[in-house]
């Protein structure tokens, strides 16, 4: 419920209208808070898959190239939204638009990067470049290829994003990948010696990384169900920082990163280098086009629940132009792909505030965060196992996102076997990623996703077949 002192209704439906600055930088900070948890945490599992994250032996010195990375997800999520917000010719909605780092391309690039190191970070820049490109051209078209995905297509594709990330999830709250690898380690040596296997040197699944997990479920679905307005979309950020109180007593919290860290920091273009690698280009351009439909998506929804119109063409491709423009410059700078984030959707209808000012103000906060390299070591400071009790939560909505696009699926028999074919051979391939073993590396990363499989069969097969004429 929106308050007589921001404004009028008709103001408050008006994205140019900017209420008094008393009101629109908490309501701008707002917007930050309600993403910022899903923004950063792209870049901590990229390097976490890439081996330089929590657990490398990069502790010694702080994190640097994943600080650096969480550092940029904040500067160009700002820098992206005020294309969004402000715009620049073309590049556009100027709506209330957020951009955050996108959760969709994680299971592109996670394989792409898996322990590689540095090494693998310039093959993934350039395609994030270079898939930001393309994504930008999608808006002269993206309103001529809505028709080729309907609901049982995007929703198969949503679903099977969420299937991806749910592993990572349960790995990162049991205590993460480096411990994991150095259990089985443990647990191998312990049989071959024929020894038992000392369980309480052996951290990964136990009781005290799973603890500060629990917390952050248990609060968040707490906080969820049981507060109202800005609490509950925040449901997640406060779980994390009541696990993360959890973990701080239990001895879990390490602050050494944030006193190495400096306080100001300029990003430094092609950092990692540039590589052309053939699968994460493919890959990053055939997600562009997903995560440019879930823009017009967002974009119409803000324009329903905050103006009560439909959206224009006009704001539509603007919006997708801004996606495209904000990916390509991340990349350069060594951030990852940026989208529309639909949590932000859902936050202008509750507050009822249209005004793309105020999420201008936002955006300018993440911009002076991501310059100031003591945020992003901060950030650092969250154990992996506290991370993975929210990102256990974000994932299975992300499920449950698709599942409810699903719904407005007629689920006659041509479907069911389009969504039958599409999901066993997307998700027995991600199962069993030694079935392609005696294929390339880029058919390995891009068949093993799960994505692209999932997409292009069900694109495909919901082109050619007919329609069932019996149901």
């Amino acid at each position: 419920m929106t308050h007589s002192s921001l404004g009028t209704p008709a103001q408050l439906r008006d994205p140019d209208y900017l209420p008094p600055l008393a009101q629109a930088v908490p309501l701008g900070i707002q917007h930050v808070l309600a993403m910022f948890v899903s923004n950063v945490t792209p870049a901590i599992i990229v390097c976490g898959a890439a081996g330089i994250g929590f657990g490398s032996d990069q502790g010694a010195l702080g994190f640097p190239d994943m600080t650096y990375m969480i550092q940029m997800s904040m500067l160009f999520a700002g820098i992206a939204t005020l294309f969004q917000t402000i715009g620049m010719g073309p590049v556009g909605a100027r709506l209330p638009i957020v951009q955050g780092t996108s959760f969709a391309f994680v299971p592109i690039m996670i394989p792409a990067v898996a322990g590689l190191g540095t090494a693998g970070l310039g093959g993934l820049m350039t395609g994030v470049v270079l898939g930001g490109i393309f994504h930008f051209f999608l808006g002269f078209i993206v309103g001529r290829i809505r028709y080729a995905l309907p609901p049982l297509v995007t929703g198969l594709i949503v679903l099977m994003i969420g299937l991806a990330l749910v592993k990572v999830g349960i790995q990162y709250a049991a205590g993460g990948v480096p411990a994991m690898e150095a259990g089985m380690r443990a647990i191998a040596e312990a049989k071959a010696a024929g020894t038992e296997v000392d369980w309480s040197t052996i951290k990964f699944g136990s009781f005290s990384q799973w603890l500060p997990a629990l917390v952050v479920i248990l609060v968040t679905l707490g906080i969820k169900f049981f507060a109202k307005g800005f609490m509950a979309v925040a449901a997640v950020l406060v779980g994390i920082l009541a696990g993360y109180a959890v973990a701080l007593v239990m001895g879990q919290v390490s602050f050494t990163a944030v006193e190495k860290a400096g306080l100001f920091s300029l990003p430094n273009p092609f950092r990692w280098g540039f590589e052309i690698n053939a699968a994460i280009i493919i890959g990053m351009c055939f997600m562009a086009v997903i995560s440019a439909i879930e823009t017009v998506g967002d974009v119409s929804g803000i324009a329903k629940g905050g103006a009560g119109r439909e959206a224009t063409d006009k704001e539509i491709e603007g919006a997708t132009f801004a996606d495209g423009a904000g990916t390509a410059i991340a990349g350069i700078f060594g951030g990852l792909p940026n989208t529309s984030f639909s949590q932000n959707v859902g936050l202008v209808a509750m507050t009822g505030v249209m005004s793309r000012h105020v999420v201008t103000i936002g955006a300018i906060f993440l911009i002076i965060c991501g310059l100031i390299p003591k945020i992003g070591a901060a950030i650092n400071t969250v154990p992996i196992n506290v991370l993975g009790g929210g990102v256990v939560v974000m994932f299975g909505m992300v499920c449950a996102a698709g599942v409810n696009m699903l719904s407005e699926v007629k689920w006659n028999r041509r479907n069911m076997v389009i969504f039958a074919t599409a999901l066993s051979v997307s998700l027995g391939l991600q199962l069993v990623p030694e079935a392609l073993q005696h294929m390339g590396r880029t058919a390995q990363i891009l068949l093993t996703s799960g994505l692209l499989p999932a997409a292009a069969i069900a694109i495909v097969l919901n082109l050619v077949l007919p329609e069932d004429q019996t149901d």
